[in-house]
């Protein structure tokens, strides 16, 4: 008899963000100050992106 209930719950952009999230807790854990925006950038892999009309 199948099981309606038993069922794969895996979501590949959920696990991308439980991930990134991971390692900024890890990342802010090892840390003996606050972490600066651009190294909370770089641990999520944000670019930044060109101004304009500067």
């Amino acid at each position: 008899m199948h099981d309606q209930f038993d069922v794969s719950l895996e979501d590949a952009d959920l696990l991308g963000e439980v991930e990134l999230t991971t390692n900024l807790i890890i990342a802010a854990s090892e840390s003996e100050e606050h972490l600066s925006t651009e190294e909370i950038d770089e641990i999520l892999g944000v670019v930044p992106h060109a101004r304009r009309g500067s």
